[in-house]
């Protein structure tokens, strides 16, 4: 009898076994939640492209004659090509001055400046920090105009996307001017906005 009901307990043991397993379905992994994706660091804007602007500021004319130089205001319009390179910059451009800059009582009057530039710069931030030099021809009331040359350099800042705001220096030489034996150095100081397109 003992026996007969060890026999029927195993029996039910082996009955009940399948319902107390587990399902032979394996579960369901944890769902993997992926980390964001951290934003791109901001770059430095594109510089490539054509651009045309205006400038204005201060002019100092002096010369090798005791007594004939002067200063005045003098500003124009700027326009020119940049290609970005990465880090680097290169470009070409125009500019044309307008000023009336006289040298003193019976002396010429410096009436404008044509340049035409070339210029490199090294990109931080928003910003191009930059040297510039080239050819550039002065006209003035009395003496006919004559060609020289000048150098600089200027900071440029792109507040936005396609417009720029900076601000310049340069030096201008022009020897002999004219039918003279008159050495004319120039410096300018100009703040300048540009469009690009």
């Amino acid at each position: 009898m003992l026996k007969q009901g060890s026999m029927i307990v195993a029996a039910m043991a082996l009955a009940a076994g399948p319902a107390f397993a587990g399902s032979a379905t394996p579960p369901e992994p944890d769902p993997v939640i992926a980390a964001p994706v951290p934003a791109p660091a901001p770059s430095s804007p594109n510089w490539t492209g054509p651009y045309l602007g205006g400038q204005i500021g201060w002019g100092n004319v002096d010369t090798n004659v005791p007594g004939v130089s002067g200063d005045d205001v003098i500003g124009g319009l700027v326009a020119g090509y940049d290609y970005d390179f990465g880090q680097w910059v290169v470009g070409g451009g125009l500019d044309y001055d307008w000023a009336d800059i006289g040298l003193g009582a019976g002396n010429p009057t410096l009436e404008n400046v044509l340049r035409v530039k070339a210029r490199a710069g090294y990109k931080i931030g928003n910003g191009l920090l930059y040297g510039t030099g080239g050819w550039a021809q002065a006209d003035t009331s009395t003496l006919g105009d004559d060609d020289g040359y000048f150098i600089g350099a200027g900071y440029e800042h792109m507040v936005m996307q396609n417009v720029s705001l900076g601000g310049e220096v340069l030096y201008h030489e022009f020897d002999n001017f004219g039918p003279t034996t008159t050495d004319i150095e120039a410096t300018t100081v100009q703040v300048r906005g540009t469009f690009r397109f």
